[in-house]
């Protein structure tokens, strides 16, 4: 009888404590759910997510970067002027460093346009500047005869290799999963603010509660004393 006791107070408590997800959802406060549906819905009309920003913005800083090497490369052989007329007018694969610089301006343009301009949520763009730049980079460096040129010749190509890379890993494992998750976010935050709606439809008026006067001390005595004296 002892062990019947048992399971029927275990019964009980386990569908108290079920009890709290009903009351978590009758506990929604729909102006805490809107303010946090405008947020969201100020953010999309602000422009990119934050993280979005930040990968333009190491887009950009590959570009400048590989720009400032090239450049440092120019002085470095005799002189901007007559380097740049040697690598860039008199071009040659196999010692030129000018189409590197110009691998970096194809990502910085192709990857900008994808996911600044038009704000893809697809990897494809990514995969294919990154696949383009290490055919290109491995390629220039079985043929062409960079690392006889001292430093640079590794440097470049190496940098290069490694911020494609970075920005692959940067878009496939930080700003489109975020930005996913943001975005369910947003809808569960719908989908409750309307459960909420339905749940609490309004806020009663005071015209619709009725309270009967209070009875005045003593009524029913005197009720019955008038009763008596008609009698």
């Amino acid at each position: 009888m002892n062990r019947v006791l048992a399971d029927a107070e275990n019964a009980h408590s386990s569908s108290v404590e079920s009890c709290p997800s009903l009351r978590d959802v009758h506990s929604i406060n729909p102006t805490q759910l809107m303010a946090r549906i405008e947020s969201y819905e100020g953010r999309e009309k602000k422009g990119i997510s934050d993280v979005r920003r930040t990968f333009c913005l190491f887009v950009t800083f590959d570009l400048l970067f590989i720009t400032l090497l090239w450049i440092i490369e120019l002085n470095v052989k005799g002189g901007i002027e007559t380097t740049l007329e040697k690598e860039v007018l008199h071009y040659d694969y196999s010692s030129s460093y000018f189409d590197i610089f110009l691998l970096a301006v194809f990502r910085f343009k192709v990857l900008i346009l994808a996911y600044a301009m038009c704000r893809l949520r697809h990897w494809w763009a990514i995969a294919f500047t990154t696949a383009v730049t290490s055919a290109f980079l491995l390629a220039k460096v079985i043929i062409s005869q960079l690392f006889s040129q001292g430093a640079f010749g590794y440097v470049l190509p190496i940098i290069s290799f490694i911020l494609a890379w970075i920005e692959t890993w940067f878009l496939d494992f930080k700003v489109l999963p975020q930005e996913a998750e943001e975005e369910n976010r947003f809808l569960i935050a719908q989908d409750a603010s309307e459960r909420a709606a339905l749940l609490h439809p309004g806020v009663l008026s005071d015209g619709q509660f009725y309270s009967p006067p209070e009875s005045v001390a003593g009524s029913d005595e005197d009720s019955e004393e008038k009763q008596d004296s008609e009698k």
